[in-house]
């Protein structure tokens, strides 16, 4: 069992040599980090977690359900939006970080079974470092405190009060801050590197039975995958507008829903954003060949 909620003793292993495993081929050990979109195999299942808003309590306890029933051979997709609004955004990351040298010291686990999604959060906070070059820096930084990134400052020493401030005065002032966010960032172990291993979206390999697509927010129906670009933050009307499978995909699965209709699924969408940050719950779906639902963990 795990050590404890925040206590990953165990060892690192992520330059372990790659198995055969149950569930699909060894995936390789690098790729390239221009890289926008996972293929995931052929697992026989996968693990969806949802938005989690910087609720780092909620977190451990379902990365403590999940530890308990991962297998070598599954994957895990984190669907984005891991700080924003909730608490404790920088403990968050530590504990996803944490939670990755666990599953990681599994025997037969490989590096690249674990996924993580950009969200529109992580989307923010890589806009906010270059807020300098915005042509309206005041506006874009309004807007993103008002969703969520006041609190993620707050929790690396920093006032989105005194960045407006800085927006006022010109572009050398709010390049000093930006300078300094960054500085912080780095100084929390693994945080800077973390921000450089997302992905736009993971999939299932078309050889998988019910191939899977999994997106933060949603989809462009009508575009290919490699045109999605800002959908996969800001498309999620067009995920509720969606009447048929999209392109090869059987069912595509999100992790935010930004109209907090809760947790819903039919044949080839699913929801699992439970609220978490906003008083709900955190949802971790497990996934099976055929498409559908296995098991579901709620925290």
């Amino acid at each position: 069992a795990r050590a404890g909620h925040g206590d990953h003793s165990r060892a690192a292993g992520d330059d372990r040599r790659p198995l055969p495993r149950p569930g699909g081929e060894a995936q390789p050990r690098t790729h390239q980090p221009g890289h926008q979109r996972r293929c995931l195999g052929a697992p026989r299942r996968v693990w969806a977690i949802a938005a989690i808003h910087a609720d780092c309590w909620r977190l451990c306890c379902l990365h403590d359900a999940l530890y308990a029933r991962f297998r070598p051979g599954d994957r895990i997709v984190y669907l984005g939006n891991y700080t924003g609004h909730g608490p404790k955004p920088v403990e968050t990351l530590d504990e996803i970080l944490g939670f990755r040298r666990s599953i990681l010291s599994i025997a037969g686990v490989l590096a690249t079974d674990i996924v993580y999604l950009r969200g529109m959060q992580e989307e923010m906070g890589q806009k906010l470092l270059q807020l300098q070059f915005a042509p309206n820096p005041f506006e874009v930084l309004s807007w993103m405190l008002e969703n969520g990134m006041d609190s993620t400052l707050a929790a690396y020493g920093f006032s989105g009060r005194d960045g407006l401030g800085f927006a006022r005065v010109g572009a050398v002032a709010l390049t000093h801050w930006t300078v300094r966010i960054h500085k912080a960032i780095r100084a929390r172990a693994g945080h800077e590197i973390f921000a450089t291993v997302l992905r736009r979206a993971a999939y299932t390999a078309e050889s998988t039975p019910h191939p899977l697509l999994f997106v933060h927010a949603g989809i462009e129906p009508s575009k290919p995958l490699a045109a999605q670009n800002d959908a996969f933050w800001w498309g999620g009307k067009d995920f509720d507008r969606m009447e048929r499978p999209y392109q090869s995909y059987d069912k595509v699965v999100r992790g935010f829903d930004s109209s907090r209709g809760g947790v819903r699924m039919d044949t080839i969408r699913a929801t699992l954003d439970g609220g978490c940050g906003f008083g709900g719950s955190l949802v971790c779906a497990g996934f099976d060949q055929s498409g559908q639902i296995f098991d579901l963990l709620r925290a």
